[in-house]
């Protein structure tokens, strides 16, 4: 799995006052929790984009006063005003204690339902999981063969012995929906069926 690399420096000074010299200096608090010490750091913002900026996955080495730290991103904030990233939350892998982490889905395969002419449409992007941080990856493949018109792929569907599912099992996370195209192909069905009937001619009545 991919690893961006991040040198910081810790901080020694809080408040906001300390926070926004930070900022005024373009580099971002942030806070390394789920190891055996909170650490509170900063870093360039620029040192970020590569973490922030992007849907995969990804492990995180923070390297603060010659000591690194593997993590992973928790939580983000941004200015409300500029939209400037203004506080990282990571948390730092320990091999025997398992973490929480939203993991992205790829879909792969060729749908039953949409070689019928179906569309398929997916409902979750991600899938978070309870596991140990050597299980990690950097998605889920989710395989949609045998998917078809009007079925759906739920979260119980997803079978990885090492991953705990937290989501509710009954969601769907993909179905294959009847296209425009085919429901007036439906809807037109009958109708033409029933056309030939309709202008047969009346049987003559019957002679007394």
């Amino acid at each position: 799995m991919n690893t961006i690399t991040i040198e910081g420096q810790l901080r020694t000074g809080f408040g906001k006052a300390a926070t926004r010299q930070l900022r005024s200096q373009e580099m971002v608090p942030g806070v390394i929790y789920g190891g055996a010490q909170e650490i509170n750091f900063a870093a360039p913002a620029a040192a970020f984009k590569k973490l922030v900026y992007t849907p995969s996955f990804q492990f995180c080495e923070v390297k603060l006063e010659g000591k690194t730290y593997r993590t992973i991103l928790k939580d983000l904030q941004f200015d409300k005003v500029n939209d400037d990233l203004i506080h990282v939350d990571l948390l730092e892998l320990v091999e025997d204690k398992k973490v929480i982490a939203n993991i992205p889905l790829k879909f792969v395969g060729a749908s039953k339902g949409v070689k019928d002419g179906g569309k398929l449409i997916t409902k979750m992007k991600s899938l978070k999981v309870k596991t140990f941080p050597k299980y990690l990856r950097e998605q889920i493949e989710v395989n949609v063969d045998n998917l078809e018109l009007n079925g759906n792929i739920r979260v119980e569907d997803v079978k990885i012995a090492e991953f705990e599912f937290l989501n509710s099992p009954r969601i769907p996370i993909a179905s294959v929906v009847l296209t425009r195209q085919l429901k007036q192909e439906e809807a037109a069905a009958p109708t033409a069926a029933a056309a030939p009937a309709a202008a047969a001619p009346a049987a003559p009545a019957a002679k007394k």
